[in-house]
């Protein structure tokens, strides 16, 4: 089985992070029955120094490189993935994809991302008739505290997201909508009220895990503490 990860900042990750990637290899590591590969284009992380995707500086120098790949840009959403996806998606049969908030900031708004989540599907679906997607909502951040315009776009989108996920959804090509952790603490998950920190990454990962486990039956319930003891580098 192939999974591709697809997102925006949280996901590709600045030079020196670990990611919500690395947590979810090290959960399918152990918890998926069966063969599975993490695909996709890339395996940069960002650097921040370059501004650019050109770092392989992982937290964990042992992350293999093919479970580095990835389909996920610092600055990009899905105005940008969409017309990326058709070709990144064929062969590929799981994507996980945490995307919206980079849109709603500088691009588009709750509507017009809305109707670029229906065209990646679409897009997604030309490639692999039988695709399954995860989908998860935008994570409100530290702008939405003062922002109070921003916050509304956020939660208009996610009421969107939600319906394009059960008009969408279909038995040859499930899509599934993940549920934002409620213990996720912007305060507390991420390094600069955006960017996951470890706790964060591990409930990033944790929303994709108990998603597809819930509804599909694929891996097990997340377990950090056990992702954390194997990795050997934190805890939750």
């Amino acid at each position: 089985m192939r999974f591709m990860f697809v997102g925006d900042s949280m996901t590709i990750g600045r030079a020196g992070d670990f990611t919500w990637r690395y947590r979810m290899w090290q959960h399918l590591s152990t918890s998926f029955d069966g063969p599975y590969e993490i695909v996709g284009p890339r395996t940069e992380l960002f650097d921040t120094t370059a501004g650019a995707p050109v770092s392989y500086e992982y937290g964990d120098p042992s992350f293999p490189a093919d479970a580095r790949r990835h389909l996920s840009g610092w600055g990009e959403g899905w105005l940008h993935m969409a017309p990326l996806i058709g070709e990144a998606a064929a062969g590929v049969d799981i994507l996980l994809v945490s995307l919206g908030l980079i849109d709603l900031g500088f691009y588009t708004d709750s509507g017009q991302t809305a109707e670029n989540v229906r065209r990646f599907v679409a897009q997604a679906r030309t490639a692999n008739p039988s695709i399954r997607m995860v989908l998860l909502p935008v994570i409100p951040n530290v702008r939405a505290d003062t922002d109070a315009p921003f916050a509304a776009e956020v939660a208009r989108f996610n009421e969107l997201l939600a319906k394009a996920v059960a008009d969408l959804d279909s038995p040859s090509s499930p899509l599934l909508l993940a549920s934002v952790p409620p213990s996720y603490d912007i305060h507390h998950d991420t390094y600069d009220g955006t960017h996951p920190a470890a706790s964060g990454e591990h409930k990033l990962a944790a929303a994709f895990a108990d998603a597809m486990h819930q509804a599909w039956g694929l891996g097990g319930p997340y377990a950090p503490a056990l992702v954390s003891r194997l990795a050997k580098v934190d805890s939750v």
